[in-house]
Order: structure tokens, then C-alpha cells, then sequence
């Protein structure tokens, strides 16, 4: 007999150990990372039950009469077990229905983790939800780089590392989380208008909890950071959170010897190394500066996708 039901704070090691060894977990979904902004969201995570064997939990949180998995999080969905089938998933569906009716839930917005995040395929919610005729309301587009097929860089990227490397400057993996974080506000105050998602303080702290999965490398000169990448880690992806530079860093090129570390060095046994998604205004507009300017490293496209489903 299937059961569901919401996640609560006894609960922590039994979530951490599934994620841990799910088919398509992300250090992402370790209670200490989505709790580190539980102020901002009111909880509603669910785990799904065959007796008392955990099948599957739902990083999630609620507003109003609408499920979000999760509005905290760049994507969540189901995480499931290596055993999950796609029958067993159906049948969690419809548990899920018949949960979140009993709650007085209207719609459930529902981002499918992207496969370049699993370990192994994992993608039966997705003919869950086609078979359940949820609707894709929003497409972002990634860039990765498949490393075992990786293309050669553009000719105007070589061209851009080879002058900044002529520049002096050293690359280095740096725990200054703050001060770089306080270029890439900068950076993107200027830009755009907007704030980062994490605060200095908020990724000093995650980076403590987990040092093997949030990294920040920087490129520094006399003893100066002109620019930065921050990568999130999983088993197979290095993922790009956060890249920001000075003005000057700009216009040395200092994070192109930065990406061009981490993708022939650093990370050269990743399974895909990915830059993040290019888009604005829920997909609808397509950044082709940005998008191009992460082609020249040989990054090619990977959807995130978003879906409703009416409850």
C-alpha cells in the first residue's frame, strides 16, 4: 500500500540518506541546504511510502493553494530509489492527486530535474506527467559541455585566453566567498537591476556545510580578485552558479582563464560541465549575447523544463 506524507524534522536523516543514494539526487535537496532559507518558503516536502520502505520524496513548499518542488531550488521534482519503474511512479501520481485534493490544492508547478543531474536515466516522471496532461507552461536553455565529446573552443575564445594569460594572472580555488560575492552584486545591480540569489554570508555558510560540493575559483593579481566562478558540484556535472568579474577583470578576460581551468584541468574527468541557463522573463527571451558567448566554449543546449498540473 502506497502512502504519502509531508516531511517533518525527525525526518532528516532518513531524506539525506535517500537522496544520497537516489537515482537522480543533487546535493540540492540535503535538508541543511534547503533550510538554510526556510524563512522565505513555508514548507511542504512529501515522502512516499510502500510499508515502511521510502520510495520517493518531493522537495516541495506551498503558497496559497499552489505546490511549487520547489520555488527555492533551480528545479526538484520526484527524487526516487535505483528500483523505481514507471508504474511505481504512476501509481505515486495519483497518490500525489489524491494528497494534495485532500489538502485543498489546486495546481502543482512542477520542475523535472534535467538528466544531465542524474546518475542513472530517471525520467518516469516525465510520462507521469503526460500521462496525467500537465502542461508545460515555461523552457529555460542551458549550456553544457559533454566532456567525452567536448568541440573545440571557438577560434576567438583561444584567442581571448591566450592574451589573458600573457596578463600574469593566478588561478586559484578561494574561500573570499564574500568579497566575491560583493563584485558579483555589483555586476549584476549594474547589469540588470537585480540582486543575487545568495547573500556573501549565505554561501560562506553553505560552502561550510558542504566544501566538497560549493567551490569558488578566482583569478587574482598582486594580490587583487578580478573575477570569479562559483561551481556547484554533483558525482557527473560541475555546475556554474555565479561568474563575475571587475571592470578591469572584463576587460583582461580573467574569467575566460578561469572556465578555461576548470574544463581542461580542474574538471576534465566530469561526465558535463554546465554554464546555467541564458533566459529571462520565464523563457520567453532568449539572451544570444550570453548564449553565444558560452557556445565558444563548446556548450550546447539542455532544457529546463516546467510544468502545472491541475489538482
Amino acid at each position: 500500500m502506497l502512502t504519502v506524507r509531508k516531511y517533518e524534522s525527525q525526518d532528516k536523516n532518513k531524506w539525506d540518506d535517500f537522496i544520497t543514494h537516489s537515482k537522480n539526487g543533487y546535493f540540492l535537496f540535503n535538508r541543511d541546504y534547503m533550510e538554510y532559507h526556510s524563512d522565505r518558503f513555508y514548507d511542504f516536502s512529501l515522502m512516499f511510502f510502500k510499508g515502511n520502505k521510502l520510495m520517493a520524496v518531493m522537495p516541495a513548499n506551498i503558497e496559497d493553494d499552489k505546490v511549487i518542488s520547489h520555488s527555492g531550488l533551480t528545479f526538484g521534482g520526484i527524487i526516487s530509489g535505483k528500483k523505481m519503474e514507471t508504474p511505481g511512479m504512476l501509481e505515486i501520481f495519483q497518490k500525489l492527486k489524491e494528497y494534495l485534493r485532500l489538502q485543498g490544492v489546486k495546481e502543482l508547478i512542477y520542475k523535472p530535474i534535467p538528466h544531465i543531474y542524474h546518475t542513472i536515466p530517471a525520467e518516469e516522471d516525465l510520462y507521469a506527467l503526460f500521462i496525467n496532461k500537465a502542461k508545460l507552461i515555461r523552457r529555460d536553455v542551458s549550456s553544457t559541455i559533454y566532456m567525452e565529446e567536448k568541440l573545440s573552443y571557438s577560434r576567438n575564445m583561444k584567442r581571448k585566453i591566450r592574451k589573458g594569460k600573457e596578463i600574469g594572472f593566478k588561478i586559484r580555488e578561494s574561500q573570499d566567498y564574500e568579497k566575491f560575492m560583493e563584485i558579483e552584486k555589483k555586476r549584476l545591480d549594474e547589469k540588470y537591476g537585480v540582486k543575487p540569489t545568495h547573500t556573501g554570508k549565505e554561501i560562506k555558510l553553505l560552502a561550510s556545510k558542504f566544501p566538497n560540493n560549493i567551490k569558488l575559483f578566482t583569478a587574482e593579481k598582486d594580490g587583487e580578485i578580478y573575477g570569479g566562478v562559483i561551481v556547484f558540484e554533483g558525482k557527473y556535472i560541475a555546475h556554474g552558479q555565479y561568474q563575475s568579474s571587475t571592470d578591469e577583470g572584463l576587460d583582461l578576460n580573467c574569467n575566460d582563464l578561469i572556465l578555461d581551468y576548470l574544463i581542461s584541468d580542474y574538471y576534465k574527468d566530469k561526465k558535463y560541465i554546465d554554464f546555467g541557463i541564458s533566459n529571462e522573463k520565464n523563457g520567453l527571451y532568449l539572451n544570444k549575447g550570453l548564449i553565444h558567448y558560452k557556445s565558444q566554449f563548446g556548450a550546447q543546449a539542455v532544457v529546463h523544463d516546467f510544468y502545472k498540473l491541475e489538482i
